[in-house]
């Protein structure tokens, strides 16, 4: 994962810094914060790069708390962060990488504009005002994005049952009119290269993947970016994730996740039933 990239080169690169030099910094939160925030920012620029000749659309890593039954791991809390959401992220993406590190340090970590200031290196009025043009262009957005576990899981119940069935009908009646399905497989699975339009062909698509599951498929509910979702299995091995958002019970997105690369951490993160 990116994530864990940037903190391991953060921690590489503060090992490698000299004793003295170590004993000067005057807050190491901050110091830290900063090469952090530094190595994130230039990941993004560069990611941007890498995504603009990616096949079909990008979607982001998932992460993936599977229902073992087992007691919850320290990180399960983290897991249900609404702000993990596919739909979520998503937005965060048509965010400058400048403009996504303050709004990611004010909103996720409750940094104030001073703090923010001193680690992207800008004016801290600066700073407010461009989370100010955030929340007031995304605003309404963002909280439509953010996950709500409950009703989430309950949704997903309903369209679990209804595709398990081949229950058109009521698949109709999840899906809302101006549906869209996501789907990513990088140019090395099976995936449309577009975004799917319209409950309609949305219904079409998820048809097709129904008639192509076997004897030995299978779907597992688990926690992916937060929020309830789907696991495709065959003969045991994840090859696809489904996750989704809904707005008053009726599913507006779907993201459907098949490129190897991304999953391939599953196979090591996810314990065996």
């Amino acid at each position: 994962m990116d994530a864990e990239d940037v903190v391991q080169e953060t921690f590489l690169a503060f090992a490698g810094v000299d004793g003295g030099r170590k004993e000067e910094v005057a807050n190491l939160r901050a110091y830290l914060c900063k090469m952090v925030t530094n190595r994130s920012v230039d990941l993004l620029r560069s990611a941007k790069h890498r995504r603009e000749v990616y096949v079909g659309p990008w979607l982001p890593e998932p992460v993936v708390q599977r229902n073992t039954g087992q007691a919850a791991e320290p990180l399960h809390d983290l897991l249900l962060r609404d702000d993990l959401s596919m739909a979520y992220l998503l937005l965060m993406e048509t965010l400058t990488p400048e403009e996504r590190a303050i709004f990611v340090l004010r909103e996720a970590f409750a940094y104030s504009y001073a703090e923010i200031a001193l680690l992207v290196e800008k004016k801290e009025a600066n700073c407010r005002k461009i989370y100010s043009r955030i929340k007031s262009k995304l605003g309404p957005e963002l909280a439509a994005a953010r996950a709500d576990h409950a009703k989430d899981l309950t949704t997903l119940h309903r369209f679990l049952a209804a595709f398990s069935d081949g229950d058109v009908g009521q698949l109709l009646e999840l899906l809302s009119a101006d549906a869209v399905l996501y789907s990513d497989g990088g140019g090395k699975a099976t995936a449309a290269i577009r975004p799917i339009l319209s409950a309609a062909n949305v219904l079409s698509f998820l048809q097709g993947i129904a008639s192509r599951l076997g004897t030995d498929s299978a779907m597992e509910i688990a926690t992916i970016n937060g929020q309830p979702g789907l696991l495709f299995l065959t003969a045991g091995c994840v090859h696809s994730t489904l996750s989704f958002q809904q707005q008053e019970g009726r599913i507006r997105r779907f993201y459907i996740l098949r490129n190897p690369d991304k999953l391939e951490a599953l196979a090591l993160t996810l314990p065996t039933r």
